[in-house]
């Protein structure tokens, strides 16, 4: 027997937040993230409900917790793209199709209830979120800014009606076998040309006061027709600008300027957690937060996180400025290589980035969709 259970209580919260712990137990590619920021998804004035709805649902199959399932009204990405879209999120089940129909027909049935017609995922509150189903790269392990899955989640999905929507692919990016220096070259040419030059700042939290405000800006206008972004709110900066005070390092960061000191272009890389967190569970222990640390003071694995380039900047070659920057970083002791995290298979100009290194695709993930009017 199937039961769907809408979580409301305390109980129920941790029910869902414990659920995929308990899966992937033992499991030496998944990555949780920290329990105490996904707990906050529970809090009334959690960041995000400044522009969404949500529903949280439990799976229980005779009487166990199976699965669960969250759905999203991202009206900001509505409004944005004029479409009535649901997103779906933290989809867990075991490995039944009943459970997983369950799960999905209670989620469509709260989206049509809100007037909407089409549901996509897994796509979170935003594109800083965990997006996107492991479909290729099973016996990699996760980064800390994405979600693991196992294998028949996908066979599960499409079962239940979905379809592919878009595509990302993920790679590893090692230093080129022999560096020239043209690339450098390059970068330095281009920097010229255009009058640009590196921001300064002293650490981390000068960087944040001096470029935050036009970092945002430029994100805002450099992933505006990117698939699942939608535009950051006050709330939604200064939560990113918490987390960045915890693991930027100056060293990692490289932020173009041009004659007025307008910020044209900027890359960021982050130290991998994801070896930090996993022993505890995401559960920020004394031994945990001593891992975090040694990952954050010592990385052996950067994580890319955010590259952006003004429009009026894109056919002119900028992008080398950001490559020759990474190689930099890449070259560091210590340092083994790079995970790019999620990058859109048809974005073709990150795609030719990456020929500049040795670079090994390891990961496939994807978004699914389904028209709610044929459910």
């Amino acid at each position: 027997m199937i039961e769907i259970k809408e979580v409301r209580t305390k109980k129920d919260q941790k029910m869902f937040l414990d659920f995929p712990l308990r899966m992937y137990k033992g499991n030496k590619y998944f990555v949780p993230p920290l329990y105490a920021d996904e707990k906050k998804i529970f809090s009334k004035d959690y960041v995000y409900y400044e522009t969404c709805e949500v529903v949280y649902y439990l799976a229980f199959k005779n009487g166990k917790i199976a699965g669960r399932i969250s759905g999203i009204l991202q009206k900001a990405s509505n409004e944005k793209r004029n479409e009535k879209r649901i997103r779906f999120t933290r989809f867990d089940s075991i490995n039944d199709i009943k459970v997983a129909k369950a799960l999905f027909d209670a989620v469509e049935k709260w989206g049509k209830s809100k007037g909407m017609d089409t549901i996509c995922g897994p796509l979170g509150f935003s594109d800083l979120e965990r997006e996107g189903l492991l479909i290729e790269g099973f016996n990699e392990l996760s980064t800390f800014e994405e979600q693991y899955n196992f294998e028949y989640y996908g066979k599960l999905i499409e079962k239940c009606g979905y379809k592919k929507e878009v595509d990302w692919v993920e790679s590893k990016i090692y230093p080129p076998e022999k560096d020239d220096g043209s690339l450098r070259k390059m970068a330095d040419f281009i920097m010229k040309r255009y009058n640009l030059h590196f921001g300064p700042a002293k650490d981390t939290e000068d960087f944040i006061n001096r470029y935050s405000e036009q970092f945002f800006a430029l994100l805002d206008v450099a992933y505006y027709d990117i698939y699942g972004t939608v535009p950051f709110t006050e709330g939604t900066k200064k939560m990113l600008l918490d987390n960045f005070k915890m693991v930027i390092d100056i060293n990692h960061v490289a932020v173009v300027l041009d004659e007025n000191d307008k910020v044209v272009c900027l890359g960021l890389c982050f130290p991998s957690l994801a070896r930090a967190v996993q022993k505890s569970y995401g559960h920020l222990t004394p031994a945990a937060a001593l891992r975090l640390i040694r990952a954050i003071k010592h990385p052996k694995i950067l994580d890319l996180g955010l590259i952006a380039v003004d429009p009026e900047y894109l056919n002119r070659g900028v992008n080398a400025i950001i490559t020759a920057e990474l190689l930099r970083m890449l070259k560091e002791d210590g340092i083994k290589y790079a995970e790019t995290n999620l990058n859109l298979e048809n974005n073709y100009a990150i795609q030719n980035q990456w020929k500049r290194f040795k670079a090994v695709q390891h990961k496939r993930r994807r978004s699914y969709v389904k028209k709610l009017t044929d459910v």
